[in-house]
């Protein structure tokens, strides 16, 4: 994750000022982020998992417990909104849809919405098993993208990965 799917998702990202990240989980982009973002805010939905992470990333990441759908933060507050391989575990397409525009409304005018997710495999699959599992589908994130509010949108396949880059309007 961090030697290749990060710096592959955010190559052209630049990651100053208010920077946040949606679904950490146990924190390992979290952590590869602290290292590289300007002030890093992290918004995690599971409790114990925000709990872990605050405790861990004291005094170097803020972490709030929170929904991606829902985002505890005013209008234009974030300079870059970044999200891993977490997009799948939204639990249907509308709550994904919900996530995209509360992306789009706390960024700033030029703002940044990137990050990456798995794609569909057998392997992908059987990892799954028993689990939220709500595949994107890169070649029409774009579209949802700018539905939710952000005027450029692109995507890009590597591997098991895509990327995604969003730019809210100026």
């Amino acid at each position: 994750m961090h030697g290749q799917v990060m710096p592959w998702a955010l190559d052209g990202v630049a990651l100053s000022g208010e920077v946040l990240e949606i679904g950490p989980g146990y924190g390992v982009t979290t952590r590869w982020l602290a290292e590289r973002a300007g002030r890093l805010t992290a918004v995690e939905v599971d409790p114990v998992l925000a709990a872990d992470l605050r405790w861990d990333l004291a005094g170097r990441v803020e972490v709030r417990t929170g929904d991606g759908a829902d985002l505890p933060f005013p209008a234009g507050s974030v300079d870059v909104v970044v999200c891993f391989t977490m997009l799948h575990h939204v639990p249907s397409a509308a709550q994904q849809d919900r996530l995209f525009a509360e992306a789009a409304r706390v960024l700033r005018p030029g703002g940044t919405f990137a990050g990456s997710d798995s794609r569909v495999s057998l392997r992908f699959r059987l990892l799954h098993v028993r689990d939220t599992m709500v595949p994107v589908d890169p070649a029409t994130l774009p579209d949802r993208l700018r539905a939710a509010g952000f005027a450029e949108a692109e995507t890009g396949l590597g591997g098991r990965s895509f990327r995604f880059s969003a730019t809210t309007p100026p």
